[in-house]
């Protein structure tokens, strides 16, 4: 046993071994209707995150999964979950998945509904925004999987129509973004709710104090997998841009013009500033929407269908896009306005680059981001480099205005004073823990 580098949480090798004659996904041996959804989804070779943590989510163990996003986290931990269900049948909520954002929750729903199409499996989705009736309908059905945000998850257990005691696997999915979000009360309050003796796997980006103190109050000895690297991926193109803020919308506009930029995300500080520049992308003949959180979920819905369909080439975003939303083929990401923190740097850029796709990253700075600047090259390891535009020269006396009015973290800021994970799920919790369940 050895010791985590971010802490207590030790680090275990796998106790499932993996058939060395099989290849791709075959070698976890699967059943055949999930063998088949495996292969209608398109996965031929499991990527790194999945194959070393399959095996111990297979086995019941609980895992600590370290890795960037676009890595293919879900599939890591929705598989061995489809597994399970088909291996020991059972209605009711056996399985919940905690996201952040709506968007998220989706598109952890369509990856497992699209594996699990060959199997009559029942995923049903959770996020506010949305009348509670049709959902609370369909917790009737008794589906097997809950995938949700923890704001409504708590309402519908307060409301006390959802009831999680037959839970079984808990996952907390972009785990490091729930605490930058402030959902840390809500999801000790969704902990409470749950049995004691139930599977965890934890998957996060990066791994910040919050996460290292739920991780070693939440996990039983876990099987720790870290693929995380703060740098950007090794696909993405990306760069700074020094330019006046009076400049950033002609240098823009160059971008998205010249720079062979076939579909982008346009990334903004608040959502008034995403409004305006959508529309005043569109006015200039661009196919552009806007995606903040103002909207409602309709609205966001048909934002992001339209962009996945290529019906607009800009998506412009707040940070509610920055993790999670998995868009094939965006070519571009532009940091119109540098992000709150330098975590979020990766994060953002990281929505190109994906699947070993190439990339390209640009983000404007001002003289107002020097700082901003320093936290994300000391965060990554290494300098950041520069790029200049010809006619888009940096004018030393263009200093931007400092950042006012939605600049702030929002309900990210409550977080700081709630880095404790809830005691009532110590390692103590469990006098008998599950065997292997893949023994014979």
């Amino acid at each position: 046993m050895h010791s985590c580098a971010h802490g207590g949480v030790p680090i275990l090798n796998m106790s499932v071994s993996i058939e060395p004659t099989a290849t791709g996904f075959d070698r976890f041996g699967f059943p055949e209707t999930l063998a088949r959804g495996i292969r209608s989804a398109g996965f031929e070779d499991p990527r790194p995150i999945q194959l070393e943590t399959i095996p111990a989510g297979l086995d019941g163990r609980d895992v600590l999964g370290l890795a960037q996003t676009g890595t293919g986290k879900t599939a890591a931990f929705a598989l061995p979950i489809l597994d399970r269900i088909l291996d020991v049948p059972g209605k009711g909520p056996r399985f919940l998945v905690l996201a952040p954002t709506r968007e998220l929750a989706t598109q952890i729903s369509d990856e497992m509904r699209e594996l699990s199409k060959f199997t009559r499996i029942k995923v049903l989705t959770i996020f506010g925004g949305v009348s509670m009736r049709g959902q609370i309908n369909a917790l009737r059905s008794g589906p097997e999987i809950i995938v949700g945000c923890p704001g409504r998850v708590l309402d519908l257990i307060n409301q006390k129509v959802l009831r999680l005691n037959a839970v079984e696997t808990l996952v907390l999915d972009e785990a490091d973004h729930m605490f930058d979000m402030g959902f840390l009360p809500d999801i000790r309050r969704i902990l409470k709710a749950l049995p004691e003796d139930r599977q965890n796997l934890l998957f996060s980006a990066t791994m910040p104090k919050e996460i290292r103190h739920l991780a070693d109050n939440l996990l039983y000895e876990p099987h720790v997998v870290e693929l995380a690297d703060k740098a950007p991926a090794s696909t993405i193109d990306h760069a700074l841009y020094h330019i006046g803020e009076s400049r950033k919308r002609a240098l823009l506009d160059h971008v998205l013009e010249n720079d062979n930029c076939d579909s982008a995300i346009v990334f903004t500080r608040t959502k008034h500033r995403a409004r305006q520049l959508a529309k005043g992308l569109t006015q200039a003949g661009h196919r552009a929407v806007a995606l903040q959180g103002n909207m409602s979920q309709s609205q966001r819905d048909k934002a992001m269908a339209g962009f996945r369909k290529r019906q607009y080439d800009i998506l412009v975003a707040t940070d509610i896009a920055a993790r999670g939303i998995d868009v094939t083929g965006v070519s571009h990401v532009i940091n119109y306005d540098v992000p709150n923190t330098a975590e979020a740097y990766t994060h953002r850029i990281g929505r190109t680059g994906r699947s070993e796709r190439e990339g390209v990253a640009c983000t404007f700075v001002t003289a107002a981001d020097r700082d901003w600047i320093r936290a994300t090259e000391r965060m990554i390891g290494s300098k950041i480099k520069c790029k200049t535009v010809e006619g888009f020269e940096s004018d030393p006396n263009d200093v931007a205005p400092p950042k006012t009015g939605g600049g702030g973290r929002g309900r990210g800021s409550r977080s700081s004073g709630n880095s404790r994970g809830n005691s009532n799920n110590s390692n103590a919790r469990r006098g008998s823990r599950r065997g292997s369940r893949r023994a014979s």
